[in-house]
């Protein structure tokens, strides 16, 4: 089954740039405690999203050489066959959040063009997007539970490694939770966008309107990288 509980813990992690970025992370007690929390979790028969073997899809998917924009979410969706190990996006034929349907009126908004209607975001991490979760698990009908278990220190020292190896990277920091990241980033040689959270209670405060998605490419052409083509493909009829 594929949204299934976690079964063991030799969990995915196929990227070598980011394993040997974040070699000590693992070795870190908080890496251990979040482990052992999810052993737990499972022996007692709770379900856990996503899949294990999208657990560090974020990272899996775009190598740490290879980023070029950073999106932080809060923690992965906790409904039956959304998560997928990337921040705000769901399986193909799943109906949008009303966050991700904020996202896409956005970029519409910035750049013109068709409505995006495809809710995987594989194609933006294959372009070199980090779409990371500060928190990258979560029990099924239960929002952020599995906050404060040791997740957020292990992407804490993802963004810690990214930002003092790489340059050139765009950070887009939505709502505060995301904004409270600001102090890791080297932002002297990366840009950071902040904007308020694309979530229904907060999109029309400044989400649409902000011009992240033009602004990043912008940067990027100014500094000779390819920009990142929104779009994205059309969705499958």
């Amino acid at each position: 089954m594929l949204y299934s509980a976690v079964t063991d813990f030799d969990i995915p992690f196929s990227d070598t740039s980011w394993r040997g970025a974040l070699k000590s992370e693992f070795e870190r007690p908080d890496y251990q405690r979040i482990v052992s929390f999810l052993r737990s979790e499972t022996e007692r028969g709770a379900i856990i999203y996503p899949p294990q073997n999208l657990i560090f899809n974020a990272f899996n998917l775009t190598p740490f050489s290879k980023v070029k924009v950073v999106i932080l979410g809060q923690d992965p969706y906790h409904g039956l066959g959304q998560a997928m190990g990337l921040s705000f996006s769901v399986p193909a034929g799943v109906k949008l959040p009303p966050s991700l349907k904020n996202i896409f009126a956005e970029i519409q908004h910035d750049l013109g063009g068709d409505l995006r209607t495809l809710g995987a975001l594989d194609d933006w991490a294959a372009q070199g997007v980090l779409l990371l979760n500060t928190v990258l698990t979560v029990e099924n009908g239960l929002a952020a539970s599995h906050a404060k278990k040791g997740w957020e220190a292990f992407t804490d020292g993802a963004i810690r490694q990214l930002s003092a190896q790489r340059r050139g990277v765009v950070y887009m920091l939505w709502g505060s939770h995301a904004q409270k990241k600001i102090d890791i980033i080297n932002q002297r040689d990366n840009m950071v966008l902040t904007a308020p959270h694309p979530s229904p209670l907060a999109a029309y405060r400044g989400f649409i309107g902000c011009k992240h998605f033009s602004k990043a490419n912008q940067y990027l052409q100014e500094s000779g990288v390819a920009p990142i083509f929104w779009a994205g493909r059309p969705a499958v009829q």
